[in-house]
């Protein structure tokens, strides 16, 4: 059986990426997203809970052994420990990617990730989309999205992602999501030209 195309998406926090994952869903495109396969690899893969309680400590996971996220915000705040904490789950977000890849018979696949760049997971794929937003208008849907977080806490975030040049320089194809233009076109065309792609 032939391997799909393998489609990175892309995007800054608020970008949009998420709606731009679900267009691609609804057309019967298969998603990975990465993000959150990366939580849920945090509690239930064996290797990486091993690796996180000897990095990060004990207090990491609650006794059910669910994920003590207030205990691991310190890594969110200090760049070597975050580089740490992704250096420990980016090689078994991949080994997990590549197993579902192999599952799927589709022409192409989506991988959604928000540090698909930083992780280099993009060397591993054949096409990028960034999607692009202004940084008010992210920070602005973020704080509609999470109330739980603030301006600040949304900078720091973004203080660790590529900037938008960065990425759309880096990027095969850029989808604007800045409410000037509909985004459901531009997937569609984007889908003709993967589904055409032999």
């Amino acid at each position: 059986m032939k391997r799909p195309l393998q489609i990175g998406i892309t995007g800054g926090i608020g970008s949009g990426k998420s709606i731009i994952s679900r267009i691609f869903f609804s057309l019967g495109i298969p998603v990975y997203d990465a993000d959150s396969r990366a939580k849920s690899l945090m509690t239930t893969d064996g290797i990486v809970v091993s690796q996180i309680k000897k990095e990060f400590g004990l207090l990491s996971y609650h006794s059910d052994g669910s994920l003590n996220r207030e205990h691991l915000t310190i890594a969110f705040k200090n760049p070597e420990k975050l580089n740490v904490l992704n250096t420990l789950i980016h090689p078994r977000v991949a080994h997990d990617y590549g197993q579902w890849v192999n599952e799927q018979e589709s022409n192409y696949v989506i991988k959604e990730a928000a540090l698909l760049f930083e992780a280099k997971s993009n060397v591993s794929l054949d096409k990028i989309i960034v999607v692009y937003a202004p940084k008010e208008l992210r920070i602005k849907r973020v704080l509609q999205r999470d109330p739980q977080r603030n301006e600040q806490q949304v900078l720091d975030i973004m203080r660790n992602q590529l900037t938008d040049e960065e990425k759309m320089n880096l990027a095969d194809y850029v989808i604007i999501n800045d409410e000037s233009m509909l985004v459901t076109p531009q997937v569609l065309e984007l889908h003709t030209k993967f589904m055409s792609t032999k």
